[in-house]
């Protein structure tokens, strides 16, 4: 856990992975109301639905060919370019949609972006050469065209292309359906996970591919194939019942709370980071649970976001209720059976460390409010925001939804008890404003932030976004900082 300015001087590939997955996460997280909302008229009106109407059952087929790609394409767009950025990727998205026999989402995820950044390479080569006057004139013939272009070239080319794609990615999913061996994607699924990789896989690959599916059949298996709360519950239970460390088994109650009913799965993070061992737990979990739906046919009928258990309910369709809430408990208790077998094999060596633990991450916490009074003294030169200037903090996550949300609103609560001038916001890593003085986000986040925000800003990583001596160092400093003042 360390508090740190220093850019970073190379990029990971991890943060690169990461900036790509929290890329397709603001394209798909705005629009998941509407995603639910096709899911419901899918499960209640068509012939295999609750109550089957063959008059609104063709709603179905234009909302998930025209209406959700477009929404993707315009929001990608915007991204990328903002307002102008959203119309000439659906503009650009469109030819994708009228060609293809398929929804074209992953389509939309890429023309929508593709076409707003080439619109916004020309509005700055050509943006300072337009005489006073014509400014409306040139803009909006420079969108037609190159939307036009755009078009054209996503109906006779990109189509095509993305359709391969698309079937090809179908194919090797259904070649491990088909061979039985589909529960072995939780060996990818719960590692990238932890490492807040999991976007790329859930918003790249099994969303669209499920949503394709349930056209088909009305469900998809692939909704629940990196969703499923039950490994989370499991691994929470088990630290909440065999954890030798005292202040992960106190915390792990209000963690299961947060994780299996509120939907934030990366509450769970960290408890696997601390004892990276129990990745296995997860995985045996994750992939007992994909075993079950698949022998239950189970499936949802759109990707449940938040992965509450309440979403999983409420997007399971009519005679699947068994085998969801099969897939959940057969996760929960394999996760549980093996995390536990994990923890109570080194229970005594955790206990031995638990007191000793808490008592280094005190001693951790005071050095970093000693390093705070240096900075306010000067002692330090590095290019940071000092306490005396620390008016904004922002708490970022992947997606600005989840944990980051959570420990925004507990350090805000904890401000505003204490009558301190500060305002606390949350964000997503991409959307960290200009004007923040600090950066709270998990360290597997940190370079991320670094990408986002250059030099001058405090980027401060922590492990857990509920108690962490980092985030108590931060209070003690804007704390002393105001009395100082006061």
């Amino acid at each position: 856990m360390t508090a740190t300015t220093a850019p970073a001087t190379r990029t990971s590939a991890r943060a690169r992975m990461q900036a790509f997955g929290g890329f397709l996460t603001a394209m798909v997280i705005p629009n998941m109301g509407a995603f639910i909302a096709w899911g419901l008229i899918t499960a209640l009106f068509i012939p295999t639905g609750w109550i089957p109407n063959e008059d609104l059952g063709q709603l179905v087929g234009p909302l998930i060919t025209y209406m959700l790609p477009i929404l993707l394409a315009y929001t990608g767009g915007e991204l990328v370019h903002g307002k102008r950025g959203g119309v000439i990727g659906v503009v650009g998205a469109i030819g994708l949609m009228v060609g293809a026999e398929i929804p074209m989402f992953l389509g939309a995820m890429i023309m929508g972006p593709l076409s707003a950044w080439i619109l916004k390479k020309w509005d700055n080569a050509i943006q300072h050469r337009i005489r006073p006057g014509f400014e409306m004139v040139v803009n909006n013939f420079a969108l037609g065209i190159i939307g036009f272009l755009l078009c054209l070239a996503s109906y006779k080319g990109v189509g095509p292309m993305v359709e391969s794609l698309n079937n090809g990615l179908t194919a090797v999913v259904n070649a491990l359906v088909d061979t039985g061996i589909l529960p072995l994607v939780a060996i990818l699924n719960e590692p990238a996970k932890v490492l807040f990789l999991n976007n790329v896989i859930d918003q790249g690959i099994y969303y669209p591919l499920g949503m394709q599916e349930t056209v088909e059949a009305g469900k998809s298996i692939f909704f629940v194939l990196a969703s499923n709360p039950g490994p989370g519950l499991g691994l929470l239970l088990a630290y909440w019942f065999f954890s030798g460390n005292k202040v992960m088994r106190e915390t792990a109650p209000g963690a299961i709370i947060i994780h299996f009913l509120g939907g934030i799965h990366e509450i769970y993070f960290p408890y696997v980071l601390a004892k990276p061992i129990t990745i296995i737990g997860m995985m045996a979990g994750a992939a007992s649970g994909i075993a079950t739906a698949q022998v239950m046919n189970a499936g949802l009928v759109a990707g449940p976001s938040p992965g509450s258990i309440f979403a999983y309910l409420m997007l399971t369709p009519k005679g699947n209720f068994t085998g969801i809430i099969l897939d959940v408990v057969v996760a929960t208790l394999v996760s549980f059976l093996v995390n536990a077998a994990l923890l109570k094999a080194s229970a005594r060596k955790d206990a031995a460390k638990g007191g000793a633990a808490l008592e280094e991450a005190k001693a951790r916490s005071a050095a970093m409010k000693q390093e705070g009074k240096d900075l306010l003294a000067g002692a330090s030169a590095a290019p940071v925001a000092v306490a005396q200037g620390i008016s904004k903090v922002v708490f970022a996550c992947d997606a600005g939804m989840g944990s980051s949300t959570m420990g925004a609103s507990l350090f805000r609560k904890k401000v505003q008890q204490a009558d301190l001038s500060v305002e606390v916001s949350n964000t997503a890593i991409e959307k960290i404003p200009t004007d923040a003085d600090v950066v709270v986000t998990h360290k597997n986040l940190g370079d991320r932030a670094r990408m986002t925000v250059g030099d001058g800003v405090e980027v401060i990583t922590i492990e857990n976004f509920l108690s962490d001596p980092n985030i108590d160092s931060l209070y003690d400093r804007i704390s002393s900082a105001q009395e100082a003042r006061s």
